[in-house]
């Protein structure tokens, strides 16, 4: 059990570490004597507080007897699957480790914050941590994590599908371990097509008119996509950048923002100013868009797998006229190249037991545990297959749709001021009724030149 004290982060509150203490700024007027003894008492509480911060940390990593703890720093997965594999895992050690799950914010710019201010600070009380795909870059260039031992990434690299891999992969190393990805389909209802005597959108295009159509009949009609000014928007629209056949930035940080982008932002566009837009569009994020969907108040819906099974539990009327699809193309016939999240698991580089965190992402990221961690969260596995066993192609019937785009994956920009360009891409982009696809190019050329001029943000 770890002991009373040690180091929890919620994603909220005070970092240890780097929050001081609130002493008393006002002196005593009475004499200057007495403003020489707060200097000392200052002085002995500062070294006081450094030597109980550091028996704590050590404290928090084993008592000498047992297995050694090992924090696991990750986002409250919902289903309980991360915390299920991390007992077993720390079972079948034979007395090794003990993975203490700490549950970071469920945002992720928030689970950022909270992990670059420990590691930053060279906080030892973390071992393992559940990475975004996009820090690869920014975390590996600061040496905050350790490059992935030569034998165990050649072992990933052999069983995990391309996408998932080039996300953990920073200038030909690999930097972090896949445990999950994600990639969004398009979602639909059967019976509202059957509506309107059509088949399937393969096309944005397509799509968007489906949508036109059903509203003038007064059938659910919306098409439910992330709008919000956070990550999201970013992700749809490097989607369909890279759909388009472009791109953002090189690998060598240089603008190529082009046609491309204004192919897609006319297509964002042209959603949010239709029928087909949700009212509540440009402050929509994941969750409120499957929420829409499985009111019965939309038609389409571009999300991730976990829709899939939350339509089963909270509409499972919608459910029963419930189809999946692939994304929808952007340029008719060409295979779209759909943004990949997930999350790697990275080792610390102020980890005090290196070998065994790297040993405990092993057992984390086992074949049972992916499948557990997709049935039961929704998370799509990363290691290829784990999609030809049949009894999980059964409970996962989308499986060769998510295999598929995780093969023929797009990608957002890998750059170690990752946190900056998405924050331009954001502001440039929204909200997006507002988008103009006649200046949208330029305006993002500036400002994404300017974020890649600047330092990572903390």
């Amino acid at each position: 059990m770890p002991r009373r004290g040690c180091l929890r982060d919620s994603g909220t509150g005070p970092t240890p570490g780097l929050d001081r203490p609130n002493f008393v700024r006002t002196r005593s007027r009475r004499t200057l004597r007495q403003g020489t003894r707060i200097e000392r008492v200052r002085t002995l509480y500062l070294a006081f507080a450094t030597i109980l911060a550091a028996l704590v940390v050590a404290g928090c990593g084993s008592s000498g007897k047992g297995p050694v703890a090992l924090n696991w720093y990750v986002f409250p997965e919902p289903s309980g699957s991360f915390a299920a594999a991390a007992a077993a895992c720390s079972k079948d050690s034979g007395g090794k480790y003990d993975i203490k799950t700490n549950f970071l914010s469920t945002s992720s710019d928030q689970q950022r914050v909270s992990l670059v201010r420990r590691l930053a600070a060279n906080d030892p009380s973390i071992d393992i941590l559940a990475m975004d795909v996009d820090w690869t870059a920014e975390f590996a260039t600061a040496r905050w994590i350790r490059p992935v031992p030569s034998a165990f990434a050649q072992q990933i690299q052999s069983v995990d599908l391309p996408g998932p891999i080039k996300t953990a992969t920073w200038q030909g190393r690999l930097w972090a371990v896949p445990i999950n990805s994600n990639t969004e389909l398009l979602w639909y209802r059967k019976d509202l097509l059957a509506d309107i005597h059509q088949p399937v959108p393969t096309t944005w295009t397509q799509m968007i008119s489906d949508a036109r159509a059903l509203a003038k009949l007064g059938k659910p009609h919306y098409i439910e996509e992330q709008g919000d000014q956070y990550e999201g928007l970013t992700v749809w629209f490097n989607s369909l950048v890279d759909s388009a056949g472009g791109g953002i930035i090189t690998g060598t940080n240089q603008v190529i923002v082009g046609p491309s982008t204004k192919i897609a932002a006319s297509i964002m566009h042209e959603l949010a100013t239709s029928p087909a837009a949700d009212p509540s569009l440009n402050v929509t994020q994941e969750g409120q868009s499957d929420t829409q969907f499985d009111k019965g108040l939309a038609a389409f819906e571009i999300n991730y797998p976990f829709v899939w099974a939350s339509a089963q539990s909270t509409g499972p009327s919608v459910w029963k006229e419930m189809g999946y699809a692939p994304f929808p193309e952007v340029i008719p016939g060409v295979r779209p190249h759909v943004s990949i999240g997930g999350y790697n698991l990275g080792v610390s580089s102020h980890s005090q037991h290196p070998q065994l965190a790297f040993d405990a992402v092993q057992c984390l990221t086992q074949e049972n545990y992916e499948i557990t961690y997709a049935v039961k969260g929704g998370l799509a596995p990363v290691r290829g297959a784990v999609y030809t066993i049949p009894s999980f192609e059964k409970l996962y019937p989308f499986h060769a749709l998510i295999e598929n785009q995780l093969k023929t994956y797009g990608i957002r920009p890998q750059t170690p001021v990752y946190a900056d360009v998405t924050l331009a891409i954001q502001k440039a982009l929204s909200p997006t009724s507002s988008i103009d696809p006649n200046t949208v190019v330029s305006t993002l050329r500036g400002e994404i030149k300017d974020a890649l001029g600047s330092e990572a943000l903390l």
